[in-house]
């Protein structure tokens, strides 16, 4: 037990399987962590019956996934949970390294002004997954099903037949598609004699949460050979409630059982700390760092995601953070073969895109892994060198790596792009995460990614959304009509009236003209994940209507 935070118990419920009878459902999914639930979500606010699965009656024990980044908690206001997670979670954007007792770097993940989500918020992972379950038990289709543990798949043929164990004995269940997220020792991955391939690297973690009132910022705080914990690594995190993560670099020899003992715990923190300092400790774990992923995560009808496809080491926040982007990338795409508008070949592009992303967060773990853990003595002395260096020397300061922080990855290989014709500067090219802006709409200050997610939208750039010509109207409004709808936004420097069925914007702080180099006439295509599909100097129906094909795999 924790004592900042209440376990729920969730009621299990006998499936009606158990009564005989095997039904096939469009979407099964297996595990309600924070991936598991983003995907359910998702894709019953899209309309999409799906069935929950998981072994287990309550959240994850202990508060594991810490970071949040910006790009993740856009996705969370998409499926509705991201005020709950920002107000709960501490908010943050700055970080600081210290190379024994000085501060030799310092960034921040936010430098633009005009956002509406910070870099990244620190919140508990439990409270994550609680605010998750709530949402999903808002929504009727979403069968949310506790103590319902898969013991075997077959999805060898055109569906996924799966056997679940509960209280009250087995039953089978079917499914059109089987989305697996039951985490970085996924037991269906097992079952299905799929690997996972990469490295394993020799080093240990203490994780330690620590309750105290203590004035500290709230920034992240990362030490190489501080003299409380001499030759290792620490890195600190205010966390919800007044726990703060700390992390110790124990070394390979370390023995974990060891570690998470009390009595050896508590001295690492006081030597920390300082005697005088009051604490309670919370939560105790040993981690090891990996950086592995299965080489394909669509396999027919299953579909890998977040740790059951691949893993990194924690410094970073690249974990559920890229899990999260997973079912972001994954779901529009699954609604789109359902509904028969697109070719069940375009969630191959799922795979083809996440994976780059793993690889991506991969390359930067690793490389983050290697500088905070040297390897031979001539790593360590370069390490410390750049160290002593970075201090004073901008060109050191780059090198310093204690866990580059989690992005949203650009997809600018993605098949689904349509390249450009037309030169932009800036970083909104095709395939691109989409920056946010404010924006109006009336008299309401809002935010552009509040407009835009789970559809196709059209960003067209006017002079003045009320003069407008009413033909090019017709011609906005008759891409709403399309099999695929694409909805069209106008955004404007000026305040006017929409016309009719139409949104328009007022780009009151001029930052939609400077992040996307837009110039009247200027469009985009975005897509429901709102990654840049294509984008034009002038608006043109048919070239929209290409590039919306070329983007659902119907090109």
């Amino acid at each position: 037990m924790l004592s900042t935070y209440r376990y729920p118990k969730y009621e299990y419920v006998p499936p009606p399987e158990l009564k005989g009878g095997i039904v096939r459902h469009p979407v099964v999914i297996v595990g309600a962590g924070p991936v598991g639930l983003a995907a359910a979500i998702e894709l019953a606010q899209s309309g999409v019956p799906v069935v929950l699965l998981d072994d287990d009656d309550t959240v994850s024990i202990g508060s594991r996934g810490v970071c949040y980044a910006k790009r993740a908690l856009e996705v969370l206001d998409r499926i509705g949970i991201g005020d709950a997670c920002v107000s709960k979670g501490v908010s943050w954007n700055v970080g600081r390294t210290f190379f024994r007792d000085e501060e030799v770097y310092n960034f921040n993940l936010l430098p633009q002004p005009d956002h509406k989500r910070p870099g990244m918020i620190n919140l508990q992972q439990y409270y994550l997954e609680e605010f998750g379950i709530n949402r999903a038990r808002e929504l009727p289709n979403v069968d949310l099903r506790f103590m319902n543990k898969v013991v075997s798949v077959n999805a060898e043929g055109k569906f996924a037949k799966i056997m679940v164990e509960t209280p009250d004995g087995p039953y089978t269940i079917e499914a059109d598609w089987l989305i697996v997220a039951d985490g970085a020792r996924s037991s269906i991955r097992r079952m299905m004699n799929l690997e996972i391939e990469g490295k394993i690297f020799m080093d240990r973690f203490l994780i330690a949460d620590v309750v105290m009132k203590a004035d500290f910022p709230a920034e992240r705080w990362f030490w190489f050979d501080p003299p409380f914990h001499p030759g290792q690594s620490v890195l600190l995190h205010r966390q919800a409630d007044n726990v703060y993560r700390i992390d110790f670099q124990l070394g390979w020899q370390a023995d974990p059982e060891e570690e998470k003992k009390p009595e050896n715990v508590i001295p690492r923190i006081k030597a920390m700390l300082g005697d005088d300092r009051e604490f309670e400790l919370e939560w105790v774990s040993v981690y090891t760092f990996q950086c592995r992923r299965m080489q394909q995560f669509r396999h027919g009808r299953v579909l890998f995601v977040g740790d059951a496809a691949h893993q990194v080491s924690p410094f970073g926040a690249r974990g559920a953070n890229s899990g999260i982007q997973d079912t972001d990338n994954l779901c529009w795409k699954l609604k789109l073969v359902l509904d028969g508008k697109a070719p069940d070949s375009l969630l191959d592009t799922y795979s083809e895109e996440r994976v780059f992303a793993a690889d991506e967060n991969i390359l930067n773990s690793t490389r983050s892994t290697d500088f905070i853990t040297p390897k031979s003595k001539t790593s360590l002395t370069f390490r410390n060198a750049v160290l002593a260096l970075a201090r004073d020397h901008a060109f050191a300061r780059a090198l310093v790596n204690s866990g580059r922080l989690s992005v949203p990855s650009f997809l600018t290989g993605s098949s689904l792009n349509t390249p450009d014709t037309a030169e932009f500067t800036g970083d909104m090219l095709p395939g691109a995460p989409m920056d946010d802006a404010p924006v109006r709409e009336k008299v309401a200050n809002r935010w552009l990614l509040d407009y835009v997610g789970n559809r196709f939208v059209a960003l067209v750039y006017v002079a003045d959304p009320a003069a407008v010509d009413p033909a090019q109207v017709a011609v906005f409004k008759g891409l709403a009509e399309e099999p695929v709808p694409v909805e069209v936004i106008l955004v404007s420097p000026k305040a006017g009236a929409a016309p009719e069925g139409l949104h328009a914007l007022e780009d009151y702080a001029g930052r939609f003209a400077e992040r996307y180099d837009a110039k009247f006439g200027t469009a985009y295509l975005i897509r429901p994940d709102q990654h840049v599909a294509g984008r034009w100097r002038a608006f043109d129906a048919g070239r929209v209507r290409a590039a919306l094909a070329r983007a659902t795999g119907n090109a």
